[in-house]
């Protein structure tokens, strides 16, 4: 059957038109609600960072040297970070990967740790730590590759200057707990001292009724034979 090219589609929007109304009482919200087959709850996630305030906060990747394979092999991408403590003033690098946030470098900054610029390229800077991302403290030697010259020169100058001040506040340490064993010592000295003049005093005391009683014999002997 043909088609006729010349029909007028004015009906059929006319029909539509018809029609939309309908359609538009069916799609309106009745005003129903319905509970949720499962409820969650809210869960307080941690990052083990809460008691820390971040010094340093940097891209980079991270690389680690494979001492049996002999060569370098990649940990990750992602923010390397110092952190220090809010109470003891503790300072740690942590680094996590971007994706999966898995931890691939943690370690406390001490005051013998050296960041040295990697031979060839200056992007890269390198490292020894104890480290304690894989849950088991052990030696490492880290590479650390930046985007940019001036982000790693921050680092490595962020780096030293903390590990300066960890090595301040550990002699301030050892000069206090010093100081303290000083004043220990003196004060029992002093007690010591005390007792001595103590037990002195007494034994005078005691020497003089000694004495006294000796003369009372005396005179009462001379007054018997009398």
């Amino acid at each position: 059957m043909a088609i006729d090219d010349k029909a007028d589609p004015e009906p059929h929007c006319r029909e539509d038109d018809d029609n939309a109304p309908a359609a538009a009482v069916d799609d309106e919200d009745t005003g129903a609600q319905v509970a949720p087959i499962v409820k969650l709850e809210e869960v307080a996630v941690t990052t083990g960072e809460e008691d820390e305030d971040p010094i340093l906060d940097l891209k980079a990747k991270l690389y680690r040297f494979d001492k049996e394979g002999k060569q370098w092999k990649e940990r990750g991408v992602g923010n390397v970070k110092l952190l220090k403590h809010k109470v003891n003033g503790k300072v740690r690098l942590v680094m996590r990967q971007s994706k999966t946030l898995k931890i691939c470098a943690n370690h406390f900054v001490i005051p013998t740790m050296t960041v040295q610029e990697h031979s060839g390229n200056d992007k890269s800077c390198v490292w020894h730590a104890a480290d304690f991302a894989d849950g088991n403290l052990k030696e490492e030697m880290f590479c650390i590759r930046f985007a940019s010259v001036e982000n790693c020169k921050t680092f490595m100058e962020t780096v030293q200057e903390v590990a300066e001040s960890q090595g301040k506040k550990e002699e301030n340490k050892d000069a206090t707990v010093t100081a303290d064993l000083l004043d220990k010592l003196s004060v029992g000295e002093s007690k010591s001292d005390g007792k001595e003049d103590t037990v002195v005093a007494s034994n005078t005391k005691e020497a003089v009724k000694d004495e006294a009683k000796t003369e009372e014999d005396k005179k009462d002997e001379a007054a018997s034979k009398a």
